[in-house]
């Protein structure tokens, strides 16, 4: 498949969405362990990388004495992981075309159509700080008291009398702006790296493709909230693993939701 930059050329109706059925997502995961293995040590020092970048964040806000920012934080990477994933759709692009790998990086990946993915992917950090800001506005107002020690944090914030509107809100607002994110970012940043498409047009096709596939594509947001969910609670150690696996899986999502015109 031609990969050059955008140019404008594929139009909005030359675009299909396939049908597919609800338990498509395990045969994505399936090809997503695959090339998993097949990349190796590529997959997992991309992997490797996110982790330590992941551990520099969290630290940084415990030594400021933000550590109340840490567990949404945590949520929030769920909402910027497809622009993540860049290097590693790729990489199994590059598996699909026989390629090696030597080569292959997430900044390859970006030039070949920076300019839709950088305004896709500032919409998806956009929908980060709010997510953040969000939660600094409802603990400001909703919890009175002030921050408890990280140890201590989800007792008392989440399970306390005093402290159970803010866990509603929060547990709301990020439901909402999660299903958001998911929607326009489910195949369009692979997308967008793949084909000469605009960022509006990827996003349409992402949108249509959750809506038209309903029932398969909440399956697939469960299982990826699921295991990176299960990275995420082994101190982001067990994301070493689970990141590459579902980048990897991405990629092929998007390969049978919108299929290649040839």
């Amino acid at each position: 498949m031609e990969t050059t930059a955008y140019t404008g050329s594929t139009r909005w109706n030359e675009l299909v969405v396939s049908r597919v059925e609800l338990t498509r997502p395990f045969s994505w995961l399936a090809k997503g362990w695959q090339d998993l293995r097949q990349a190796g040590s590529y997959s997992l020092r991309y992997g490797a990388a996110i982790v330590v970048i992941s551990g520099l964040l969290t630290g940084g806000l415990m030594v400021t004495g933000n550590h109340f920012l840490v567990p949404f934080l945590a949520a929030g990477f769920f909402l910027v992981a497809p622009v993540i994933g860049l290097g590693l759709y790729q990489m199994s692009a590059h598996l699909e075309r026989c390629e090696p790998l030597k080569s292959c990086n997430a900044l390859e990946a970006w030039k070949r159509n920076q300019g839709q993915l950088s305004i896709v992917s500032a919409g998806f950090f956009i929908i980060m700080q709010l997510w953040m800001a969000a939660n600094f506005v409802l603990f400001a107002l909703l919890y009175s008291g002030i921050s408890p020690p990280l140890g201590d944090f989800v007792n008392q914030v989440f399970f306390s009398d005093e402290g159970r509107n803010f866990a509603l809100a929060s547990v709301a607002v990020g439901f909402v702006l999660a299903w958001c994110a998911y929607a326009i970012s489910a195949v369009s940043v692979p997308m967008l790296m793949d084909r000469r498409v605009d960022g509006f047009t990827a996003v349409r096709i992402s949108i249509k493709a959750v809506l038209e596939n309903m029932p398969a594509m909440t399956l697939w947001a469960m299982l990826i909230v699921l295991i990176v969910g299960l990275g995420l609670i082994t101190f982001y150690v067990g994301l070493i693993v689970a990141l590459p696996l579902i980048g990897h899986a991405t990629w092929h999502a998007y390969r049978d939701l919108v299929p290649s015109a040839e």
